[in-house]
């Protein structure tokens, strides 16, 4: 067989064995599988992702399972290899001898195959003899053949994979088919001794008298079960390349059926019984091929009527890949050369494009679900934060986190599955991220306030360094009055608080300077006014001793004229002086007392007039 021949069959093989993978195992849809002939040996190479995990038993049983069905009556080995894409060497492999199964229902594919020989030459089985053999052995020949498309019409092509090498050691080629044998012919079951039994079954039977035994179908009578057989497998092919729909396929199936059944009621006994045999392998392998057909559009009939409603969820949309599927992969196998092609490539192009839809919307609610379980992990990475937040940066952080999810559920469509519990989640998450965006403003607020207060108290200290008390007592109040807007339920209260004692000492401490300040300065004025009298009377200086008055010299001289010549003419005058003093002294003791500060009253030459401390 030409090489173009050849990869259509390996590719026909590997398509299969996808598809019954995809059908079979819950991952299949990371496998890829090659399929290679080797000296008439078949090797199968399945490959998956490195993450993959599978169990290697069943992907090597499936394997055998679809090698027994595509070439049932033929002895093959097959070599199966699993490895991991971009791996060179296979981590698993099995060997696969397909046995022939015996038995006279092996021979169906044969009969099948020869049948339109035997018919157009030699006649029934039981008139044919040595042309009849001849024909028999024919139609095995034919079978074989027909059964071992798959294998043993390839032409040899080798592959080969090379073990990793130890240090030292020469690279070598590793081949695993170099001993493979050729594959073995096998002869079909002998239809000669079946029909001398049948032929010394009669003879004993008609000695014995068996009256009804000769009477039964196809014994000594016309064997119409066989004629009505025989030309509904000539016709069946016709029937069946007709069929435009399900229904007409069922309907060929039901002739078939019925034929074969007709079949059962020739007797062991009969010279005709391997014919019949055979009739019945081949009739029950057309009605296979059909029920084969047929269940694939049942099912494929089954998914249209369910996408006519949308999914309500990625189970059911995956329940219909799965569907889609199994229509698919049956009607895969169906060959160009087959009855039932042209009635099937119309229904698999339809169900591939079928199958892409709901593909790609697995895709997509694949995205939203992941979409919405992400927002279900974020928000419960909110409620974490929430539990440990002890700062506004916190705060903010759970802020954010809250808007993450909810953005995230919000960009959900109403299209998806996932809408009505997004739509659920965002009922419970919104009112969370409106108490985290109220609890982040308190704390800001918290922050702002705190932050505010220490930095008015540092600014009182500095214009206490001035001596500068009544803006050190403003800001000294200010700092308190904004330490005490601090919220209470806000992170910052307990610091806030702290500051409010200090901070209110110092602010008395300030009121305290000012009132001083205040009172000195009223000292200063009284004193002024009070040592001038049109002339300077006397000086004055405030110290922490006291008030300190001076006399003036100008006063002195006045004050000692007067006690000097006390009776001059001008006597009015020395008592107004000497009255003036003493007024002075009343006067300087109502400062003295107002200022709270004890008075040292001095003349000119520094000599002690007048004392009065605190409290005296």
């Amino acid at each position: 067989m030409k090489v173009a021949v050849q990869q259509e069959h390996l590719q026909l093989l590997a398509k299969t064995l996808q598809e019954q993978l995809l059908v079979e195992v819950s991952t299949a849809e990371v496998f890829e599988v090659k399929c290679v002939v080797n000296k008439d040996e078949l090797m199968i190479l399945t490959q998956h992702e490195s993450d993959v995990i599978v169990d290697t038993q069943i992907i090597f049983a499936l394997i055998e399972e679809v090698l027994l069905s595509l070439a049932p009556h033929r002895e093959q080995r097959a070599q199966c290899f699993l490895r991991v894409f971009g791996e060179q060497l296979p981590y698993a492999k099995c060997l696969l001898a397909l046995k022939q199964t015996g038995g006279a229902g092996e021979a169906g594919g044969a009969g099948e195959a020869g049948e339109a020989g035997e018919a157009g030459g030699a006649g029934e089985a039981g008139e044919a003899g040595e042309a009849g053999e001849a024909g028999e052995a024919g139609e095995a020949e034919e079978a074989e053949e027909a059964g071992a498309q798959y294998f043993s019409t390839l032409s040899s092509s080798a592959i080969t994979y090379s073990p990793s090498i130890d240090e030292g050691e020469e690279e070598e080629l590793f081949d695993p088919f170099a001993d493979a044998p050729n594959l073995p012919t096998l002869k079909p079951a002998s239809q000669i001794k079946s029909i001398l039994l049948g032929a010394a079954l009669v003879g004993v039977v008609v000695l014995g008298g068996g009256a009804y035994l000769l009477t039964r179908p196809c014994v000594m009578s016309e064997c119409k079960e066989i004629q009505n057989a025989e030309q509904l497998k000539t016709e069946s092919p016709q029937l069946m390349r007709r069929a435009k729909s399900e229904k007409e396929l069922i309907t060929v199936q039901q002739q078939l059926a019925a034929a074969s059944a007709a079949l059962n009621a020739i007797p062991s006994w009969s010279p005709r019984y391997q014919v019949s045999e055979e009739l019945k392998a081949s009739l029950s392998g057309r009605s296979e091929k059909i029920s084969q057909v047929v269940k694939a559009l049942e099912t494929g009939s089954l998914a249209t009527q369910k996408v006519q409603t949308p999914a309500s969820s990625l189970e059911e949309l995956q329940a219909r890949q799965h569907l889609w599927r199994q229509a698919i992969a049956p009607l895969e196998t169906i060959s160009s050369n087959s009855e039932l092609y042209g009635l099937v490539q119309g229904k698999l192009l339809n169900y591939r494009v079928r199958l892409h839809a709901v593909n790609q919307q697995i895709v997509t609610e694949e995205k939203w679900l992941k979409k919405l379980t992400a927002a279900k992990a974020v928000a419960n990475a909110a409620e974490k934060q929430e539990a440990t937040a002890k700062s506004l940066n916190d705060w903010q952080k759970v802020q954010s986190t809250w808007l993450v999810a909810i953005n995230a559920l919000n960009s959900i469509p109403p299209t998806n599955p996932g809408y009505q519990e997004a739509e659920k989640l965002l009922v419970d998450y919104k009112p969370k991220l409106v108490a985290a965006r109220d609890r982040t403003t308190k704390e800001r607020l918290a922050v702002k306030a705190y932050q505010q207060a220490l930095s008015t108290a540092k600014q009182a200290k500095v214009y206490e360094q001035q001596n500068q008390w009544q803006a050190a007592a403003t800001y000294w109040d200010q700092a308190l009055q904004t330490a005490k807007k601090v919220s209470q339920d806000s992170l910052y209260y307990t610091q806030a608080q702290s500051l409010i004692e200090p901070y209110s000492t110092a602010l008395k401490q300030a009121q305290e300077k000012v009132q001083v300040i205040s009172r000195l300065q009223q000292t200063r004025t009284d004193l002024d006014k009070t040592c001038i009298n049109g002339i300077r009377i006397c000086t004055f200086s405030i110290d922490n001793a006291g008030i300190i008055v001076r006399l003036t010299p100008e006063y002195d001289q006045i004050r000692q004229n007067n006690l000097a010549t006390p009776y001059s003419k001008n006597s009015d005058t020395a008592v107004d002086v000497t009255n003036h003093l003493q007024i002075l002294r009343e006067a300087l003791a109502v400062i003295s007392d107002n200022a709270s500060l004890s008075l040292f009253l001095y003349d000119s030459r520094s000599q002690i007039i007048f004392t009065r401390t605190l409290g005296g």
